[in-house]
């Protein structure tokens, strides 16, 4: 068994005195004040054990993370019919790319792009009766943790300057891939954005995709097989155009966001997280793709 306490303490150091460490996304005006330094990395076994080095404590953003979770719940709430409004191939164009969707009349690549989880915020709309507070109280509970809130500053900023998502949904809309209104599903959809959370708490929440759809309390969220299906989701489609790169480099299904998170797990042995909000020109976490890259060859542990 790895040393793994020692072994985030070394990426962690080789991480902090990185001369390249990216650059803070600002087209959200709210997360352009997060300090560039902040950097964390926590490690959850499936035995229990926690690992955690930096500011792993730290809440930030969770952003596209959220994009995940609020797919599980979808699946847990209607099952494969999910798959009749949104697909599962990669689009190997950037997150917010809009040309795909009026190709393929409106049905977004996967549920990872902006697109394809503006059309999974439509389903729970549709299938939640208090939607922002029952997907709150959803991921408080896969969590184990009641301190998880929205950051409606966060929230407010992504409404204003969201025009990219506007028009997403509004396309969407024009070919009846949308239910609800639109202004009631972007609502929804900044919010669960703007979800803040640690590192830790982002390994606790994630715990059931690598423990066959059980959460930390033991509880069945999703089926194994559903579990699976998200887990190849995430391998394949988890960090848009740099999805091939991240499989190849890090070998593990995973899931960025621009508040610099990331989330990759080893079905059956662990969930890891890292932080580091300075992104690469592919909008990902510039450290925390390199902190991943390091963790999967110092311990050997990959699907691959």
């Amino acid at each position: 068994m790895p040393n793994f306490q020692s072994i985030l303490e070394a990426i962690h150091q080789e991480a902090i005195h990185a001369k390249d460490k990216g650059v803070v996304a600002s087209y959200i005006p709210e997360l352009a004040h997060i300090n560039p330094e902040h950097f964390g990395m926590h490690l959850k076994t499936l035995d229990g054990q926690s690992y955690g080095v930096g500011d792993y404590n730290v809440p930030f953003s969770i952003q596209s993370i959220s994009k995940v979770l609020a797919l599980s719940k979808a699946m847990a709430l209607v099952g494969e019919s999910i798959w009749e409004r949104v697909d599962v191939e990669p689009s190997g164009h950037p997150f917010n790319q809009l040309a795909l969707l009026e190709i393929e009349n409106g049905i977004p690549r996967n549920p990872l792009i902006n697109s394809g989880a503006i059309v999974i915020a439509d389903i729970l709309l549709s299938n939640l009766e208090h939607p922002k507070e029952d997907f709150l109280n959803y991921i408080k509970a896969i969590t184990n943790d009641d301190t998880i809130r929205y950051n409606e500053s966060v929230a407010f900023s992504e409404k204003v300057t969201g025009f990219k998502n506007y028009a997403a949904a509004n396309l969407l809309k024009s070919f009846n891939n949308l239910n609800n209104r639109v202004d009631d599903v972007l609502d929804f959809y900044f919010h669960q954005c703007s979800i803040e959370m640690t590192c830790s708490q982002l390994s606790e929440a994630f715990f059931f995709l690598a423990n066959k759809g059980n959460c930390l309390k033991n509880i069945a969220q999703l089926s194994e097989t559903q579990a699976k299906r998200i887990n190849a989701i995430m391998l394949t489609c988890g960090f848009y155009d740099e999805a091939g790169e991240f499989a190849f480099e890090v070998g593990l299904p995973g899931k960025s966001g621009v508040g610099g998170g990331i989330v990759a797990l080893l079905p059956d042995q662990f969930v890891i997280t890292t932080c580091s909000p300075g992104l690469n020109k592919k909008g990902n976490s510039q450290l925390g793709m390199l902190a991943l890259e390091q963790f999967t060859t110092k311990t050997k542990r990959s699907i691959f």
